[in-house]
């Protein structure tokens, strides 16, 4: 109502997603007598069927669930270790694993799916991928997101040797798409029935892993079969902190999620419900906050449980907000200890949804391709499109964070879950970049300090900080806003009035006392909330 997208209730269960067709086929799922793990295996399925350039089966990712019967919070870890033979010696600066082979890290999305219907789904794997299988082999029409994403990145992938096999699979071997174009990808249909038929298994030892390494193995790759079949995703405890009176829990490290809570912790020392919303001091606080925090982490990346509790300790944080208070200007880095590519773009491409059920599931998961069609390689024969998470390792050879082959690779997704008295009362996840663990809390402070509706919250106005002082905030913000922020030592430019560099956030909340579930999805993304 009022030129907004209507509120999407139910108590029989939601998804919000990226796409509305994929929020559909997870809720699919639920209709049939799933629960939400079998709808989030659903779900991220159809979205590698329907966002290609976002995520996919030979992504990585993280999941973050309530799980009723259980009455605890648990955590997925899907993301694999660096691979045995990286050759991180190879490399100086992240721009060179921007693309290629090289930049493929392992495939660890299916065994993600897989793992959440086994541990806690009611139906098997056939029926959660068969959806996704439907749309790869009868197509979809392509809409305007689907076109400028296309359009923008094919392009410039199918410059490189190996980028043929993309242009073919996606754009049909032209240089254009336009709007309503049915997209249809009868190789990924006959990968996913393989999967059906086989299992993981069939990726993680069997025929289409071999495909994938012999086809790395070709254009210079590192990937073998032994880290693939070596690969298991795990359940994790998550960590937490408070925030106005609720419990917000991420993944653990070496997820970079605490940068997400230690703003959290630094921002409660600050009464912000009080300030002008949207004004100065409002966005003044938030962004040094934002700022500090990013630092935090940048200097204590993957700390130990140790190191973790004294950099969320009260003392640390009333440091922090003491130097927010102080009025100097707040410059540092946002996102590695290396300087970023040259121009600010962010080339995160990620996707996130969240999803509840009548059972009391909670589920939020974030997973990625990393760039825009990730590496750029597509297996031929399997409509597969390989991930270049190596290009969020740390190669610079003087950073303390240098990456080592077979290590644990540090990753900025943060799907969280907040509890309010034990009880599970929102999911919610954005892709981003490192921008991940930025806006998810400005939507937290819309949300919990000025007490807008889920859906308001995530539509209000964000903003991407950058290294330095640089802030890009949506143009919706009256510029006199902006111009006293610049006062404050703030580089800022007001970008496009709706951007994804802000991130694409779903969520989905619970009143506890009702037990009614609300979807809240995107605009700035294809993002739909589905309610049975």
């Amino acid at each position: 109502m009022h030129g907004r997208r209507p509120t999407i209730a139910s108590l029989r269960g939601v998804v919000a997603a990226a796409h509305p067709l994929a929020a559909q086929a997870g809720a699919r799922l639920l209709a049939d007598g799933g629960n939400a793990f079998d709808a989030a295996a659903a779900t991220a399925a159809a979205l590698n069927v329907v966002e290609p350039y976002m995520s996919g089966l030979a992504g990585q990712g993280l999941a973050t669930c309530w799980v009723a019967a259980e009455r605890r919070i648990r955590v997925l870890d899907f993301v694999p270790p660096v691979p045995s033979r990286f050759p991180v010696e190879r490399f100086t600066r992240r721009e060179e694993l921007a693309r290629g082979p090289l930049s493929v890290g392992l495939p660890g999305n299916l065994a993600g799916w897989t793992e959440l219907v086994r541990a806690y789904g009611r139906k098997p794997l056939t029926e959660a991928l068969r959806p996704a299988t439907d749309l790869a082999r009868d197509g979809f029409p392509l809409v305007e997101f689907n076109v400028d994403e296309m359009n923008e990145h094919a392009p410039q992938i199918a410059r490189y040797p190996w980028g043929g096999e993309l242009t073919r699979t996606y754009m049909g071997g032209a240089s254009r798409v336009e709007p309503g174009r049915v997209l249809r990808q009868p190789e990924l249909a006959r990968t996913l029935e393989l999967i059906a038929a086989e299992g993981p298994r069939a990726l993680y030892g069997g025929a289409l892993g071999k495909a994938i390494v012999a086809h790395l193995e070709s254009l210079g790759g590192c990937l073998t079969m032994a880290d693939l079949e070596a690969f298991v995703p795990r359940w994790r405890e998550p960590i937490a902190v408070a925030y106005r009176g609720r419990t917000v829990h991420v993944p653990p490290p070496p997820c970079e999620g605490f940068q997400f809570l230690l703003t959290l912790r630094v921002l409660e020392s600050f009464d912000l419900g009080r300030l002008e919303h949207n004004g100065v001091d409002h966005l003044d606080t938030v962004y040094r906050v934002i700022r500090l925090a990013a630092g935090v982490r940048i200097a204590h990346n993957n700390p130990s449980p140790e190191k973790l509790a004294g950099l969320l300790c009260d003392e640390h944080v009333a440091e922090l907000a003491a130097r927010v208070r102080d009025g100097r200007p707040v410059v540092g880095p946002t996102e590695q200890w290396m300087e970023p590519p040259a121009g600010g773009e962010d080339p995160g491409h990620t996707t996130s949804f969240s999803i509840g059920d009548d059972e009391g599931n909670l589920v939020c998961v974030t997973q990625s391709l990393g760039s825009p069609f990730g590496s750029g390689v597509v297996v031929p024969g399997t409509g597969l499109t390989l991930n270049n998470f190596l290009y969020w390792s740390e190669v610079t050879p003087r950073s303390p964070n240098r990456t080592r082959a077979g290590a644990e690779l540090p990753i900025c997704m943060s799907p969280s879950l907040s509890t309010l008295d034990g009880r599970p009362v929102l999911a919610l996840g954005t892709p981003g970049s490192y921008g991940i663990l930025q806006t998810q809390a400005q939507a937290l402070v819309h949300y919990l300090d000025f007490g807008l509706p889920l859906q308001a919250a995530i539509e209000e106005p964000r903003a991407r900080l950058w290294d330095g002082r640089s802030v890009h905030a949506e143009g919706r913000l009256p510029a006199a806003t902006i111009a006293a922020l610049r006062q404050r030592g703030h580089d800022i430019e007001a970008v496009a009035p709706w951007t994804m560099r802000v991130g694409g956030i779903q969520a989905v909340a619970v009143d506890p006392a009702t037990g009614v579930m609300t979807g809240a999805a995107d605009p700035r993304r294809d993002g739909y909330a589905v309610a049975l």
